[in-house]
């Protein structure tokens, strides 16, 4: 068992994602999943939702891709972790689900989905090598005129979060973890890579990709864990029509926790 393995053994995803923060991050993702699925289908001249093709690629205990699937999509999901897997498997939902790597989809064909999802491995691969490896399995398996959705976890967010709100700043500068220009480096314990905008423009031009959009779908909500939470539901209701309304601004990308970025083949 391997490290990240162990993490979520013991983490519990499914919380994590119903909490406050976790629904907003879902609600607004998932219109613009719509958006894109809505748009290859028209570019496409596909009228029925069984005939698109979707991997979820890191989809943990299906999130996405079981709703999806209930849509009426086709769907696919692949997983590292055995734990999710058996999780997501457990819902009973018609996913078609598979243990597997992002850096080796060695089980899909090239050009075999219309929309791939790379929702959680960006998180978890350390190095701008794997994650440049990550993103190219993903352009091949998806035909050409398909869109990849790439979810990643912003510096920003780390700093603030880790580093300020809960005090280890002055350790990690001394582990070498935050750099003179306060980028957040992972050592060889940790399991989250952290990025700043450029970063990912730094992915997508080693792996040849071309952006249609770029969104933050939580904004300031991770950061703001206990005042979110101690909204009323209508207030709540309200953040998160200010978040679906500011979610494309240039100016906020970088500070919120996660972005989204839009790609296509």
């Amino acid at each position: 068992m391997n490290q990240l393995e162990e993490y979520y053994n013991k983490f519990n995803e499914d919380k994590r994602l119903n909490s406050r923060h976790g629904i907003m991050e879902f609600t607004v993702t998932m219109k613009y999943v719509h958006k894109y699925i809505d748009r290859l289908m028209a570019e496409s001249g596909i009228e029925d939702k069984g005939q698109v093709k979707i991997l979820d690629i890191g989809a943990g205990t299906g999130r996405y891709s079981i709703p999806l699937c209930e849509e009426g999509y086709d769907m696919t999901a692949v997983e590292l972790v055995k734990h999710n897997l058996g999780m997501l498997k457990a819902k009973g939902s018609a996913v078609k689900a598979y243990q597997g790597n992002a850096l080796k989809l060695k089980r899909f064909e090239d050009n075999s989905f219309d929309v791939s999802l790379l929702f959680g491995p960006m998180y978890h691969l350390l190095t701008e090598e794997e994650q440049v490896q990550a993103l190219l399995e993903a352009k091949r398996v998806t035909r050409p005129g398909g869109y990849i959705l790439v979810a990643y976890v912003m510096n920003e967010y780390a700093f603030l979060t880790y580093g300020i709100k809960e005090g280890h700043v002055l350790e990690n500068i001394k582990e070498g973890k935050i750099d003179e220009g306060f980028h957040v480096r992972p050592g060889e314990d940790d399991l989250y890579h952290f990025v700043r905008t450029e970063d990912i423009e730094k992915i997508n031009q080693a792996a040849g990709m071309t952006r249609v959009q770029i969104i933050s779908p939580d904004g300031p909500a991770n950061h703001m864990r206990r005042e979110v939470n101690a909204l009323t539901e209508d207030q709540f209701q309200e953040f998160i029509k200010y978040q679906l309304s500011v979610c494309e601004r240039p100016d906020l990308l970088g500070a919120s926790a996660h972005t989204v970025d839009i790609l296509q083949k």
